[in-house]
């Protein structure tokens, strides 16, 4: 049975990987353009103080893949195989939950676990650190942000699984209602001490000695040594746009992960059965 479950979890996850990639390819990825072409023109004019100033320029490094293969291919491999591995970690999670619940319908159950890790596995570490395009970001502290962000979503996925044990163990006392507020406050108050306490990305240490204590890693405007802007700061109509677009991805995702894992674990859980009431097509027994 969990295998089978496994399995239609997987399928979900590439259909739903599948739809969140049509989205995406055709809102997110103009902002992603907007954004190496930012990344493009301020390389250059970095290049062209640099010459100027006498200093060694960094040579122009050839791409292995084309945009056109990273745009298409690529996003849309990732995607797909993204949401496949989301939809094999849904139907565990989902696997756990039955028979734990009380009366709801596998349906239910299965739309719940999609909300769930929606919230869990992206929403609430994205509040902390948002996505961002090509252009922010620094690659010394690739490992760092990877790490920090990984800290988000394990206590997020831990703090969100406590909070439905919480809730579970209070309804007996508070009812229903009472439980689940009590739950979520409790979910808000953790989550909120972990994103207290660990750093914005701009008040890492190479951040904070190369660029100044800033909140986040978004490039400023490029200036010369009479303090001159000669390339401006990234757009913030593209860094919204593209983090808008990327929560309405993952929001599809998840979204026709629970819609279509749904019927499929209906119909496994609860077969059809034969209508009592529906005459038997069996000729009557002759009588002897």
């Amino acid at each position: 049975m969990e295998k089978k479950l496994i399995l239609r979890g997987i399928l979900a996850g590439a259909v739903a990987g599948l739809l969140a990639f049509v989205f995406a390819r055709i809102f997110a990825e103009p902002q992603i353009a907007k954004a190496i072409d930012y990344e493009s023109g301020r390389d250059a004019a970095q290049n062209a103080l640099d010459k100027a100033a006498g200093l060694p320029v960094e040579g122009h490094e050839h791409e292995l893949f084309s945009r056109t293969i990273q745009a298409n291919v690529g996003i849309g491999a990732g995607m797909i195989l993204f949401g496949m591995a989301m939809g094999a970690l849904f139907a565990v999670a989902y696997t756990v939950c039955l028979g734990r619940t009380g009366g709801l319908r596998p349906r239910n159950l299965a739309l719940l676990v999609a909300g769930g890790g929606f919230l869990g596995m992206y929403l609430v570490p994205f509040l902390k650190y948002p996505a961002n395009p090509p252009a922010i970001g620094h690659e010394e502290t690739i490992q760092q942000r990877s790490a920090l962000y990984l800290i988000m979503i394990v206590c997020s996925v831990a703090f969100l699984a406590g909070a439905v044990y919480l809730g579970k163990r209070l309804q007996a006392r508070f009812g229903n209602w009472n439980a689940t507020l009590l739950a979520g406050a409790a979910f808000v108050v953790a989550i909120g001490i972990v994103m207290l306490l660990l750093p914005q990305l701009g008040h890492l240490s190479y951040n904070k000695a190369n660029f100044g204590n800033q909140a986040t890693e978004t490039p400023l405007p490029l200036k010369d040594s009479k303090g001159t802007i000669v390339y401006p700061g990234f757009p913030a109509d593209v860094l919204f746009n593209f983090r808008f677009y990327s929560v309405a991805a993952q929001l599809i995702l998840w979204t026709a992960l629970g819609l279509i894992f749904a019927p499929l674990a209906e119909r496994l859980l609860q077969p059809a059965r034969p209508d009592s009431t529906t005459p038997s097509k069996e000729p009557d027994p002759v009588p002897a």
